[in-house]
């Protein structure tokens, strides 16, 4: 398992205010965007402490949350069974691993840009999905390098709306839209944030 790139973050990830109130509009943004009901199996993408799923599961059946930090996954477990729909834990590289699971939809927060072939992650998510599925990605448009101040494993500093809605119509995506989904405010600037929804 590669570096644990927030093991000594994790147990205060939730304390930044603006990253809840980040998560809380991805997720108004996706609620708003895509139809929901109670018969539906997710997979987050990115889970981490379980900010953007844990407002999407009293919409959905089961969240299977994804994430390669131990310590961010540890930070879930301690709430999973507050959460509003039952939620499974996948500690995996979602880039190497194989699941034989389908999903209903994709959801992800924040995540893509610490994705380094963004192309080949479209491929797994169109693999993963049932027939008329969808993805709501949520993730920075593209910013100068600044938005990261520390070292998580970040490769793309933010994405250009129209590549990254290319990326998953070369996936086989349809329906592709991509929206305005919140500012990211820090000391030291404004980032504007996206969603992107596709359907299988």
């Amino acid at each position: 398992m590669s570096k644990d790139f927030f093991e000594h973050k994790a147990g205060t990830y939730e304390k930044d205010d603006n990253r809840v109130s980040n998560v809380e509009n991805i997720a108004n943004s996706i609620i708003a965007s895509v139809s929901l009901d109670r018969s539906m199996h997710l997979m987050d993408f990115g889970s981490g402490t379980g900010l953007l799923l844990e407002r999407i599961a009293p919409l959905v059946n089961k969240i299977t949350a994804v994430d390669i930090s131990k310590s961010m996954n540890a930070q879930l477990a301690k709430k999973q069974a507050s959460i509003g729909c039952e939620v499974e834990i996948l500690e995996i590289d979602l880039a190497t691993a194989n699941v034989s699971q389908k999903y209903d939809g994709v959801i992800s927060s924040m995540t893509m840009h610490h994705v380094q072939d963004v192309a080949a992650m479209f491929l797994k998510f169109h693999s993963l999905l049932n027939d008329g599925g969808f993805i709501a990605i949520s993730d920075l448009d593209s910013e100068d390098g600044s938005f990261h101040t520390e070292d998580t494993g970040v490769f793309h500093s933010g994405f250009e709306r129209d590549s990254i809605a290319q990326a998953a119509k070369q996936a086989g995506f349809r329906d592709i839209q991509v929206v305005d989904a919140s500012t990211v405010r820090k000391p030291h600037g404004e980032y504007s944030v996206f969603l992107l929804t596709a359907k299988k």
